[in-house]
C-alpha cells in the first residue's frame, strides 16, 4: 500500500504546490476611454497589480479587427489576457466577467469583494449584475438618442433617459435605505466601480445628478479614492466631468462620436 501512497502524493504534490503558490499576474489590458473601459482599469488599480495596457481606437475600428476578436469574438473593449493556472493564456471579455475574474484569483485580502458563498458576496453580485443589465444598457442607449442619432427622435430621448432616471432612482433610494458609504456595506466593491463610470457621465446622457444627492455623494466619494483617480485616466485622460462643463467641447464630440457610429451602423449592415 505505502508505494501507491507515495505515487498519489507525488501526483498531487504540483497540484498542491499551484493552489499554495500565489498567482503572478500576467495581464494585458485592451482598452479605451469609456465607461466600460475604465472599469478595469480602476479594478487593477484598487487591487495594486501588475498590468499592461494596450489602447484601442474603437473610432478607427482596430477592435474589429482578427486579431482582436480572437480575444474578444464579440469586438468590443474591454478585453484582457493573462497567464492562467495551467501556464496558458486566457481570455476574458465582458467587463462584469472581466471584474469577477480578477477578484477571484488575485483579491485574496477582499480588499474590493467579499469572502466568496458569502451574503455579502451575492449582493455584490446583485449590484453587479443591475448595472450590465440595467444601467449601462439603457444609459447607452440615452447617450446614443440624446447625443448621435443623426436624426432627433423625442421617444427614444424621452424612453431611456426616464428608464436611465428610474434605476438611478433605485440606487439613491438603496444607498439612502442603508445607510452605507458603498453599495454593499462600508467596502468599495466590484459593483460599486461598474457603476461609476457611467454615474460620473450621468449629464452626457441628459440626466441631472443633482436629481439624486445621495447617489451624488456617493460619486464623489469614489472620485476621491487613489485607485479610482488614477484608474480612470487610463489608457488616455478621463476628461468626462470637465467636458460636462464645456457646452461647445460636448457638442464638438457628440459630432464626432456621431459620424463614426453612423459609419459604423452603415458598414454593419452591409454584412
Amino acid at each position: 500500500m505505502l508505494p501507491r501512497i507515495e505515487q498519489l502524493e507525488n501526483q498531487l504534490h504540483p497540484v498542491m504546490a499551484a493552489v499554495s503558490t500565489p498567482k503572478k499576474p500576467d495581464i494585458t489590458l485592451y482598452t479605451g476611454q469609456t465607461p466600460n473601459g475604465i472599469k478595469i482599469s480602476i479594478t487593477l488599480e484598487e487591487l495594486g497589480i501588475p498590468y499592461k495596457t494596450h489602447a484601442i481606437d474603437i473610432t478607427k475600428d482596430t477592435q474589429k479587427e482578427p486579431w482582436f476578436l480572437e480575444i474578444n469574438p464579440n469586438g468590443r473593449i474591454p478585453a484582457l489576457t493573462d497567464t492562467f493556472t495551467d501556464g496558458q493564456m486566457i481570455r476574458l471579455f465582458e467587463s462584469g466577467s472581466i471584474m469577477q475574474y480578477l477578484v477571484e484569483q488575485y483579491d485574496t485580502e477582499h480588499t474590493i469583494s467579499y469572502p466568496k458563498g458569502s451574503r455579502e458576496s451575492y449582493e455584490v453580485n446583485n449590484w453587479l449584475f443591475f448595472l450590465n443589465a440595467g444601467v449601462g444598457p439603457m444609459q447607452g442607449q440615452a447617450n446614443h438618442f440624446f447625443r448621435y442619432a443623426p436624426e432627433k427622435v423625442q421617444y427614444g430621448i424621452d424612453r431611456y433617459q426616464n428608464e436611465t432616471r428610474r434605476l438611478y432612482r433605485v440606487l439613491n433610494k438603496h444607498l439612502e435605505a442603508a445607510n452605507t458609504e458603498y453599495l454593499v456595506g462600508n467596502k468599495c466593491t466590484i459593483a460599486d466601480i461598474a457603476h461609476w463610470g457611467w454615474i460620473a457621465a450621468a449629464g452626457w446622457a441628459g440626466v441631472d445628478i443633482d436629481e439624486f444627492p445621495v447617489l451624488k455623494a456617493w460619486d464623489e466619494r469614489m472620485l476621491g479614492r487613489p485607485g479610482v483617480e488614477k484608474g480612470r485616466h487610463v489608457p488616455t485622460p478621463h476628461k468626462m466631468k470637465a467636458m460636462l462643463q464645456d457646452k461647445e467641447a460636448m457638442d464638438r464630440a457628440a459630432k464626432q462620436a456621431s459620424d463614426w457610429i453612423v459609419r459604423g451602423q452603415k458598414e454593419d449592415a452591409k454584412k
